[in-house]
C-alpha cells in the first residue's frame, strides 16, 4: 500500500523587510529539508507577504507509519534547526 504524507508549515519570519529578502531566508530552509529528508519541498501560500511562508513537504512510501514518523521529525528538525525562523503552526496529513 503506498502512502502519501504533506507536512503544511507555517512560517514566521520576523524582521523581513522585502520579498527579496524573505527569498534569501526561506531558500536554505527548502534546500536543507530537501536534502536531509530526501522529500519534495516547496513554498506553497503567502508568497505576497514579507513575513510569512507556508511551505509543504511531500513524502511517497509503502510504509505510512514511515511517512509520519518521517514528517514528525521533519517538523521538530525545521524548529530546532533554523532559529531566525519562527514555526506558527503545522499539519500532517498521510493519505
Amino acid at each position: 500500500m503506498t502512502a502519501l504524507g504533506v507536512l503544511t508549515l507555517h512560517l514566521h519570519l520576523p524582521g523581513c523587510q522585502s520579498l527579496k529578502e524573505k527569498r534569501g531566508r526561506i531558500k536554505p530552509v527548502l534546500a536543507r529539508l530537501h536534502k536531509q529528508f530526501n522529500l519534495s519541498v516547496a513554498e506553497t501560500d503567502l508568497q505576497d507577504r514579507w513575513q510569512e511562508a507556508v511551505i509543504s513537504c511531500c513524502l511517497i512510501n509503502n510504509n505510512p507509519s514511515f511517512v509520519q514518523s518521517t514528517l514528525d521529525r521533519v517538523t521538530r528538525f525545521a524548529e530546532a534547526s533554523f532559529p531566525d525562523v519562527q514555526l506558527v503552526n503545522h499539519q500532517i496529513e498521510v493519505f
